[in-house]
């Protein structure tokens, strides 16, 4: 009997040595090793994954970093100018400022600006109801209304509101999430510092567009004469702003019959928290 117990003792710690010599030649022989600058730079990243860096996420835009390639250190635009002051304290170079973006949507046709040409009935999603011929609304070129880019939002920043989607710029860190959610395309990308945006994404002739959205760009060339610079032109029946050219002397909106050029101040969550701290210093 203590013969038996003894050699199952044995046969039981014989095995434990054969695993960890097993684990010991595996960790000499198989590991990888870990890149300190890559772990440094990913511990810096925000982690949103959202792939406005051009990378694969916030690994990729890690790994491109610490390899040397000619990865720019301010592409991180959730992260802002902190991340890449961060990054470039971790590789040893000059510091690049960061061009803050938000997300902006091009549709101002909510439920008082036009309506519905028919009854939607499947699944309450915007991918859903544009594979119905564009969705139910007289625009087949407007917000369809069912909050997909809201959903996407990691940041809470778009809502639905009178039957169109609307952006929070305050709390938009310019992932670009929500941009590619969109099966209009009305959400695009844009620097917070610009003051001009044209809320209408139709291509449709004047009339048309007149009747189906009481808010829409009808393509009267009315903001170009009014541009000093030529920052804004007509295209396909739409307006749609250069801004580089632009110099935000708000005269493009003067006079537009629809009202569909918007003047506001987009300052995303970086620029306006540094703007709130800015104003309690003075």
């Amino acid at each position: 009997m203590i013969e038996a117990i003894l050699i199952a003792v044995a046969v039981v710690f014989g095995i434990g040595i054969l695993c960890a010599l097993g684990l010991v030649i595996a960790d000499r022989y198989m590991s990888v090793s870990v890149d300190e600058t890559e772990a440094r730079l990913r511990a810096v990243l925000p982690g949103a994954n959202c792939g406005a860096c051009g990378y694969t996420g916030c690994d990729g835009y890690a790994k491109a970093l610490a390899s040397g390639a000619e990865a720019k250190t301010n592409l991180c635009i959730p992260g802002a100018d902190a991340t890449s002051r961060e990054i470039s304290t971790i590789l040893g170079v000059a510091f690049a400022d960061v061009v803050e973006q938000v997300a902006v949507i091009h549709c101002g046709g909510d439920c008082k600006e036009t309506g519905p040409r028919a009854e939607y009935y499947g699944p309450k999603t915007c991918a859903a109801a544009s594979l119905v011929y564009g969705g139910a609304g007289k625009c087949k070129y407007g917000c369809i209304g069912y909050g997909d880019c809201a959903a996407a939002c990691p940041n809470g920043a778009i809502c639905i509101q009178n039957g169109i989607a609307l952006v929070d710029t305050r709390k938009c860190t310019g992932c670009g999430i929500c941009t590619r959610t969109c099966p209009h395309r009305l959400i695009t990308l844009m620097a917070d510092v610009e003051r001009v945006l044209v809320t209408c994404s139709s291509n449709d002739k004047g009339a048309v567009t007149r009747a189906a959205c009481s808010h829409g760009c009808i393509g009267c060339r009315k903001c170009e004469k009014n541009c000093p610079t030529g920052a804004i032109t007509v295209s396909d029946n739409l307006a749609s702003v250069d801004y580089e050219r632009c110099i935000k002397c708000d005269k493009c909106a003067e006079g537009c019959p629809t009202g569909c050029i918007m003047i506001s101040d987009f300052a995303g969550i970086h620029r306006y928290t540094v703007t709130e701290k800015e104003t309690v210093t003075l």
